[in-house]
């Protein structure tokens, strides 16, 4: 597979060393060590020489959206190279698509219902005893911060419900939490909450500590309040393309 032209490359040295800059600063405005929280570079929509100029300026982990575009990508690049990388899934799933997730994935961030997280047991059961996985996906329950019905994530009353389930699974590891911030409202106040109720989530799930929070647009109002994964795509790839690949 070729790399990207010299052009490109260069974009996305410039691009990631700025957003690289820009969570080093979050975390000293926060008071946190640099590497509390964790760079996914969110690679959806663009082609896997993208990513492979990724792997070559360092990036080891990406956060992926579209299934089977994801799957297909992720086989592709693993292949390409010798590194250790790490594909998450950031989107929502399909129950139905929940059987290849199952097999690339490393990290699944968007787990809100027992269906999907049986789904992807399931799938990861099947993939270990294929040996198309070595270990157990890991996976954070997403959760809908304002209770809109056609947003993604699991109420903060069905939460306990869910990581209790999910915790009886034996092919799934419950990590932690993933937010998504509304459009309404502001960043402050949707990851101060969004803190809150990790909290009290934590309480009871102590060994759960992952909080994957924060995007291009929000990135510093998360490490404040803990984030310990941010997702950056549009700060790193630049605007998505025209004609998806």
């Amino acid at each position: 597979m070729t790399r990207p032209d010299a052009t490109r490359v260069g974009e996305l040295a410039s691009t990631l060393q700025s957003a690289q800059e820009r969570l080093r600063a979050a975390c000293v405005a926060a008071d946190r060590p640099a590497d509390d929280v964790d760079l996914l570079v969110v690679t959806k929509f663009f082609p896997a020489s993208d990513v492979l100029a990724l792997v070559d300026l360092g990036c080891r982990a990406f956060g992926e959206s579209r299934e089977p575009e994801a799957g297909r990508k992720a086989a592709e690049v693993r292949d390409a190279v010798d590194a250790t990388l790490s594909f998450h899934m950031i989107g929502q799933i399909q129950t139905k698509k929940a059987k290849t997730v199952g097999r690339w994935a490393d990290r699944v961030h968007s787990v809100d219902t027992i269906r999907l997280a049986d789904a992807l047991d399931d799938a990861a059961t099947k993939a270990l005893d294929s040996h198309d996985r070595s270990a157990p996906l890991d996976v954070l329950l997403q959760i809908n911060l304002d209770g809109a019905p056609d947003r993604g994530g699991v109420g903060v009353d069905d939460l306990g419900a869910l990581a209790a389930h999910v915790d009886t699974l034996s092919a799934v590891r419950l990590r932690g939490l993933m937010v998504i911030a509304p459009q309404e409202g502001t960043a402050e106040q949707w990851m101060a909450r969004a803190a809150e109720i990790r909290a009290s989530f934590l309480a009871g799930h102590p060994d759960a500590t992952e909080f994957s929070a924060g995007m291009s647009g929000d990135l510093e109002e998360a490490v404040a309040h803990g984030s310990t994964c941010v997702r950056v795509g549009t700060a790193i790839m630049g605007s998505r393309p025209i004609v998806s690949p």
